[in-house]
C-alpha cells in the first residue's frame, strides 16, 4: 500500500481577510502540511454561506459538504464574539447536519482542533468549551490539546508570520495532533481489515 496522507480541512476566520483567526488557521495547515498530511481552508469569504437550510445548497455550501465527508481530521478557527464562536463559524458547522446519514454521521472519527482568538482570558475560556462542546455534540473527537490566542497582542504579522514562538508552538501541537490520531485510525481501520498500511512520519512538534 502506498504512504498515506490524511486530508485535515480547516475552517475558519471572519469574512474579513487576513484575521487573527484566519491566520492562525493557516499557519495550523502549515504544520500540517508538514508532518505529511493534504490540506484544505474554508476562510473568509468561503465561509459567506447561506444559514445553514434543509433543501437549498449553494456551491460554497456544497464544497464545504464534500470536504468534510472527506475528512480524516479538521481544525477549526474561530473568534471570540460576546462570549462564544462566531455565528459565521457555527453555521458553517452547521453544514455538518447534511453528514447525518453517513456511515461516519457528522464528525465521527475525526480528530477536530480547536483555535480560539480572543481579546481576554473570560472569551478564551468561555468560547474555547462552547467550541468543544459542540465538537462533542457532533461526535468529534476535540484534541486534547487547543490553543488560545490573545487577538490583542497582534501575534502575525501582515504575510502571515507569528512572532510569538509560544503560539507558534500551540498551533503545532493542535496540528500534530489532529495528524497523529487520523494515521492512527487509519491503522486501526487497516488492521481491522486485514491491511498493512504504510505511514510516513515527520518529526514532531514540540510544546512548551
Amino acid at each position: 500500500m502506498k504512504d498515506w496522507s490524511p486530508l485535515v480541512v480547516g475552517i475558519g476566520g471572519t469574512l474579513r481577510d487576513g484575521s487573527t483567526s484566519e491566520r492562525a488557521l493557516r499557519l495550523a495547515l502549515t504544520e500540517a502540511a508538514r508532518l505529511g498530511a493534504k490540506t484544505q481552508i474554508f476562510a473568509g469569504q468561503s465561509l459567506n454561506l447561506p444559514h445553514y437550510d434543509a433543501i437549498e445548497r449553494t456551491e460554497r455550501a456544497t464544497s464545504l459538504v464534500e470536504a468534510l465527508r472527506a475528512a480524516d481530521g479538521v481544525i477549526i478557527a474561530t473568534p471570540s464574539y460576546h462570549g462564544s464562536i462566531s455565528g459565521l463559524v457555527k453555521n458553517a458547522i452547521d453544514y455538518t447536519e447534511d453528514l447525518r446519514a453517513d456511515a461516519r454521521s457528522y464528525l465521527a472519527g475525526r480528530a477536530v482542533g480547536a483555535i480560539v482568538c480572543a481579546g481576554g482570558a473570560q472569551a478564551m475560556g468561555a468560547t474555547l468549551g462552547t467550541l468543544r462542546t459542540i465538537v462533542h455534540a457532533l461526535r468529534g473527537w476535540p484534541t486534547p490539546f487547543s490553543a488560545v490566542i490573545n487577538a490583542a497582542q497582534r501575534p502575525f504579522s501582515a504575510d502571515g508570520a507569528c512572532s510569538d514562538p509560544i503560539i507558534a508552538q500551540q498551533l503545532a501541537f493542535v496540528a500534530e495532533q489532529v495528524v497523529e490520531f487520523a494515521r492512527m485510525r487509519r491503522l486501526y481501520e487497516s488492521r481491522r481489515n486485514g491491511l498493512a498500511p504504510q505511514i510516513s512520519e515527520a518529526a514532531p512538534a514540540q510544546c512548551a
